[in-house]
């Protein structure tokens, strides 16, 4: 699967499952770190958890499995680590709190709208 599929598959399945504020953001000439981050918020921390036990199962399904996933004791922001990409989902409040959108404001936000359905 290439890095393009995999960013796709992720932002749609975050959209299946009703992730709020989706976001894609190319880091690839600011850092090492990865090539892309996607960025989504749920509703409350079941549904955070609930997001990135989907992309996970959905990414599995396809023989690709996370190198790490880190998540603080609440659920309210779960990192899935993907080497190329980094999936962060958060609870609202903690997305608003942490601002991560700002602090990578230098990269190059990726046009998604044509892989999301309009509420």
């Amino acid at each position: 699967m290439s890095e393009k599929e995999k960013l796709e598959l992720i932002i749609k399945t975050l959209d299946l499952k009703k992730g709020e504020d989706i976001q894609a953001i190319k880091i690839s000439d600011l850092t090492i770190l990865a090539d892309y981050f996607v960025i989504a918020n749920g509703t409350s921390n079941t549904h955070t958890r609930t997001l990135a036990d989907e992309v996970e199962f959905q990414l599995s399904q396809q023989g690709i499995e996370p190198e790490r996933r880190e998540a603080d004791t609440g659920n309210t922001w779960i990192i899935l680590d993907y080497a190329d990409i980094i999936v962060h989902v958060f609870y609202k409040d903690t997305r608003d709190f942490y601002k991560l959108e700002g602090l990578w404001a230098d990269g190059e936000q990726i046009d998604i709208s044509s892989l999301i359905t309009e509420d």
